[in-house]
């Protein structure tokens, strides 16, 4: 009976822990969101979940912290795209799949809109998150645009540095559009078009699937 008994015992508290902690996360991502990191509030966040402040520090003993382990909960980079095994065409094409999938979750798109822009300041806690993401980003952009080039997909003209670049722009910028106008603007759709106009060879098209589907849920 002790075999049985004594891991419950063990994983029961550590469940709640968890739960509680998804709860502290959850409100502070709608927090950090609606008002910025530096003007969200750990009153508020506590307050969103029925407990004290000192009770949710004994969870994340910062502001610092519990904001390192709400980017780290919503990086949309988890689930890394690998252009070696993936092809650099199918790689652009999954980055914009995951804008369209952005529409069904506005609060951490928001969230990412809001801390890009304040983390232009060197001494913002997310400064150093931000410069690495947008290394990332461009980095996997590059590498598969580069991919694209080598196959023929690539349309003439435009280089992997520069490509890349723009394709980030280009992906930040209607996400930006979007939060400011919802319902105006398909996002996925706008990106595919500008993947079909400006990156991909003049010869191919554009995978055959519903570019407004992924919003329907927004």
């Amino acid at each position: 009976m002790n075999t049985t008994s004594s891991p419950r015992r063990v994983r029961g508290p550590y469940r709640r822990s968890r739960a509680t902690q998804e709860a502290i996360l959850d409100a502070a991502l709608a927090e950090f969101a609606q008002n910025g990191f530096r003007k969200g509030s750990m009153k508020t966040v506590a307050e969103k979940i029925g407990m004290s402040e000192a009770g949710m520090l004994h969870h994340f003993p910062s502001k610092n912290a519990l904001l390192a382990a709400v980017l780290k909960r919503n990086d949309d980079l988890s689930g890394a795209l690998d252009v070696e095994s993936m092809g650099g065409r199918r790689v652009l094409e999954e980055f914009i799949a995951r804008v369209g999938e952005n529409a069904t979750r506005p609060g951490v798109t928001q969230l990412y809109c809001v801390l890009s822009a304040e983390a232009s300041d060197p001494d913002h806690p997310a400064r150093d998150f931000f410069v690495e993401r947008y290394r990332i980003l461009r980095g996997v952009a590059r590498e598969a645009l580069a991919d694209m080039r080598r196959s023929g997909e690539l349309r003439e003209g435009v280089t992997p540095e520069s490509g890349s670049i723009a394709f980030v722009a280009m992906m930040d910028g209607v996400q930006l559009q979007w939060l400011i106008e919802k319902g105006e603007i398909d996002m996925q759709g706008e990106m595919l078009d500008y993947y079909r106009r400006n990156l991909l060879a003049e010869h191919l098209d554009v995978p055959a699937v519903a570019a407004s589907e992924p919003t329907t849920h927004a």
